[in-house]
């Protein structure tokens, strides 16, 4: 028997974060309906009121009162910002154009991330901002900022958006440059235009530019629904359903490459909600399997966080599934290259780890087994889904660490197998 039923997936993180940086900046009160209970962007909510932003929770919704661009007010101590690295990145955009100096901190995976590629640009605008060997703590002595240009050494929508939001309270106008396009929630939010020029992208907003006070709906996270399209993808004799989940056309390519894989989803009641996409997903299995791919390239930063659980449906195919390009990936909150392919190989999978991606050979079953989650959400949830189709028991160690993105995970899961 396989899984079936209608979930209810989490609010999307990358969107909730944005609206209540968004929201804090403008004049104003804004409403965000739907706004993520998961532990990363309530993060960004415990740093907004350290520095003097007013929140109402409602049942389904926050009342946000912002106090425009430097309304801000000085926090009397450092700014926690857990495990979320979006947080971090995105508000020393903000704090360093403001008046005051503070500090960002972080939990021990975060304190490990690369912070000086948003060191580089906020200093050529004329911060001062102070590392630890390229880590946190993040020390910001803000200041007036000037616009500039700045071309993304690797593709990020995190260090794209930290610039963009420094640009709000600089003088002139800032162009950040990309190569290889990134999620573009930020430029939509605050409707910027880009420009296409000799296969780059130029989004340029202008220093002073006034960020309005509205209402935010907050869709449902498509990096939260990709793992349950490989597990619908991957057990016999599914049917999953998943309602206004956001299709963001710079997040959404595993739709795309599963479909590609042989994956039966059907994407129905497309519609727009503020500034994203939506539709209605449902995934089904009679039981065929999937088969491999090559990916590589443009697409990856377009599913940077759906790699691992990608690897879960490539070790269930039939033929190779060769993954490239994806060095990022040791960047995250852990190496996540190194850590999808050993709970892949302790499951029995064959796994070619390289540099930048793995080589996968798929087979027809994997096997329970103890596996490590490294304390990484996406590892734990990734593993859950290779259990589904896996001969018998699994053991994921330290599995509560998904309730960085998703709480109700294992609840959901469970409804979804009957038990």
């Amino acid at each position: 028997m396989g899984l079936a039923g209608r979930l209810r997936l989490p609010a999307d993180k990358s969107v909730s974060h944005r609206t209540a940086l968004l929201a804090a900046l403008a004049e104003g009160p804004s409403e965000i309906v739907g706004f993520s209970d998961a532990a990363d962007p309530q993060s960004t909510l415990a740093c907004l009121r350290s520095l003097g932003i007013q929140i109402k929770e409602h049942e389904d919704s926050l009342i946000i009162h912002g106090r425009g661009p430097r309304g801000f007010t000085s926090p009397t101590g450092a700014l926690d910002c857990g495990n979320s690295g979006t947080t971090m990145r995105l508000l020393s955009g903000v704090l360093a154009g403001q008046s005051f100096d503070s500090t960002l901190t972080g939990d021990a995976s975060l304190s490990r991330r690369p912070m000086g590629r948003i060191a580089e640009p906020l200093r050529r605008m004329g911060a001062r901002i102070d590392l630890t060997d390229g880590h946190a703590p993040v020390r910001i002595t803000g200041g007036t900022l000037r616009g500039i240009e700045y071309e993304l050494p690797v593709a990020s929508a995190q260090v794209k958006s930290c610039v963009l939001l420094a640009g709000l309270l600089a003088g002139g106008s800032t162009t950040v440059i990309e190569s290889v396009p990134s999620r573009d929630h930020t430029e939509r939010m605050l409707g910027l235009d880009t420009m296409e020029i000799g296969g780059q992208r130029y989004i340029t907003i202008e220093g002073g530019r006034a960020v309005k006070a509205q209402p935010w709906i907050v869709p449902r996270d498509f990096s939260a629904a990709a793992f349950f399209l490989v597990a619908g993808a991957i057990v016999a004799h599914s049917h999953i359903e998943m309602r206004s989940v956001g299709l963001n056309p710079s997040r959404s390519a595993l739709l795309d490459l599963l479909r590609a894989m042989g994956a039966n989803i059907t994407v129905g009641n497309e519609r727009t909600r503020g500034h994203e996409p939506l539709a209605d997903l449902t995934v089904q299995n009679e039981g065929g399997r999937l088969h491999g791919i090559t990916v590589g390239g443009t697409l990856i930063p377009n599913l940077i966080d759906e790699i691992p659980v990608l690897a879960v449906a490539a070790a269930y195919a039939e033929g190779r599934t060769e993954i490239r390009d994806a060095e990022e990936l040791r960047h995250k909150e852990t190496d996540r290259i190194a850590a999808t392919a050993a709970f892949l190989r302790t499951m029995g999978a064959e796994v070619m780890e390289l540099d930048d991606g793995l080589v996968i050979e798929g087979q027809p079953m994997l096997k329970g087994a103890t596996v490590e989650s490294e304390g990484d959400h996406r590892i734990a949830m990734a593993a859950a889904i290779a259990a589904l189709a896996a001969e018998g028991e699994t053991t994921i160690r330290d599995a509560d660490c998904v309730a960085v993105s998703f709480p109700a995970f294992w609840d959901e899961l469970a409804a979804l197998a009957g038990s």
